[in-house]
Parts: C-alpha cells; structure tokens; sequence
C-alpha cells in the first residue's frame, strides 16, 4: 500500500493511498468488508441507507464476488439518478443489487432479514470491519519505523467506524477526524458505541455542511487538491475533510498522515450536480 508526500498550499502531508487497493474494492469500504471476503456467507446480505452510498456499491460487489443476493433498501432515489443512472448506484444495479424503497430503511432491512441472512448496518459500521483496520495501522506503523517518522493521522467520518477501529490498533499516533454527517455528538457517540475506550479526536468543520449539500468551497477545494497535487479526492467526505484539516493546522504536533479513503465512483453523480448548480 502506498504512501506518499504532497504539498498543498505550501506545506508537506502524507496521504495514504487507500483508493489505490486493486480490485473492484477500494477505500475504507475494502477495509471495512475485508472480514466478509474471508469468510463463508449465507444466504442473502441485507443492507440499507442512501440511494448513492459508497457502501451499497461495495457490498453489490461482495456479493456478487460470493454469488449470493442483496437487498439494498432506501428512503428515496431521485428523479434524475432514476432516469439517469450513473455513478455507485448505476453500478451496484449491475452488479445485481435489488433495492428497495421504504419509508423506514432501517426497520424494513432488519424485518426483512432472516436468520441465515447477513445484516450489515449503514456505513458497514460493525465490529466485523475491525480486521481490515488492523491491517491498515501496521502499514502505518511500519512505514513510520522505516522513516522515523511521527504521525498525527487524519481522515472524515460518516459514522465513524474507521476513525474508530483505527485508532483501537495505533498505540502510539493520534487519530484525527470531523463529523460529515450529524455534528460532533452523534460522531462520538457512533465512535464509542464500536470502541467504548476510543481516543479519537473530533474537530468541528469550520462551518455546518448539510450532508449531499452542494457548497462551491467543497468543489473549490476538490479542483485545488486535483490540479495542484495531481490527486483526485471524493467530493462528499473529503472535501468537508480538507476544508476542516486547513482551518484546523495549528491543532496538529506532527507531521500529518492524510486517509485517502476511495470512494470516487460518487464523484461521478456529484460533478454533475455540481455542473448544473454551477453551471460549470
């Protein structure tokens, strides 16, 4: 897995490339869904959340990898995604998925799941994603080893799970990260409900960003990121992530291990919302 430095707006990071995982998974998602690869499934997974969920597209691929079926449910797909398929949600309905709406996402895929099913939470956000993460923090550890190097380790938070269960297995880095979706409560609570001992650190974006919101600072900061370092982030997390990282430099003792967690098939739907609200 590799490891490198950038310089952005004058100062050295260290990004680790988890978006570079080969295979159809990439990202936190190939990190959270390692578990499931290496085990034997039952019949069916049932899951649920958004309608362009990173985690939806990788569990369709899991699936299909293991040939069993997912039945993936949601609160609403919109008129142009249905009318324009494109993006995580385009693929996962290659790959097979059946989705399904409902008004309650949650209690219809807990209802709908039956003893030799397999349900995975939102965000894969469970203690069988832990292993992939154990993983991750020795790369890290390793790499600090060999480069005498210190890490302060950053990385955006849906709910938290990654933040979480890497901090579990670093002894000796901080772990960084800031809400995407909910505001600092809802994450810590997320965090210590996977790891009741979690140190994680939780910063607060410099302004509230509404999650699937369109902000021209995000995109600006997406296009400065790609442009300038010649590396492509996700618009959702990483975008919300680099803006609070910038205004948050003075926090940081060390030097600073950025998470590149994937998730850049998203991007596709996203940079057309972003075109037509922008009209670039």
């Amino acid at each position: 897995m590799q490891i490198e430095p950038i310089c952005f707006r004058g100062r050295r990071f260290w990004i680790l490339r988890d978006d570079l995982i080969g295979g159809e998974f990439n990202g936190n998602k190939a990190r959270k869904l390692a578990y499931f690869l290496n085990s034997n499934l039952a019949n069916r997974i049932i899951s649920y959340g958004s309608s362009q969920s990173n985690a939806m597209y990788s569990i369709s691929v899991l699936a299909k990898l293991r040939g069993i079926k997912f039945i993936y449910f949601t609160h609403h797909i919109c008129d142009f995604l249905l009318n324009n398929p494109c993006g995580n949600y385009a693929a996962a309905l290659k790959n097979g998925m059946d989705i399904r709406i409902s008004k309650n996402p949650l209690k219809s895929a807990q209802n709908e799941c039956k003893s030799r099913d397999i349900f995975i939470p939102e965000g894969v956000a469970m203690s069988e994603a832990e292993m992939g993460f154990q993983d991750q923090a020795r790369i890290i550890v390793d790499f600090a080893k060999k480069n005498d190097i210190k890490f302060d380790i950053f990385l955006p938070s849906g709910t938290g799970c990654s933040a979480a269960f890497l901090a579990k297995n670093l002894s000796d880095m901080s772990v960084w990260t800031t809400p995407c979706v909910g505001d600092s409560h809802y994450l810590k609570k997320q965090i210590l409900a996977l790891d009741p001992l979690s140190k994680v650190n939780i910063i607060n974006p410099p302004r509230k960003y509404h999650f699937g919101k369109l902000y021209s600072e995000i995109y600006e900061i997406y296009k400065e990121l790609l442009y300038s370092c010649g590396v492509e982030f996700e618009l959702l997390y990483d975008g919300v992530g680099w803006l609070t990282l910038m205004a948050n430099l003075n926090a940081f003792k060390n030097d600073i291990l950025y998470i590149h967690q994937g998730g850049m098939l998203g991007n596709i739907t996203l940079l057309e919302r972003y075109k037509r609200k922008f009209n670039i």
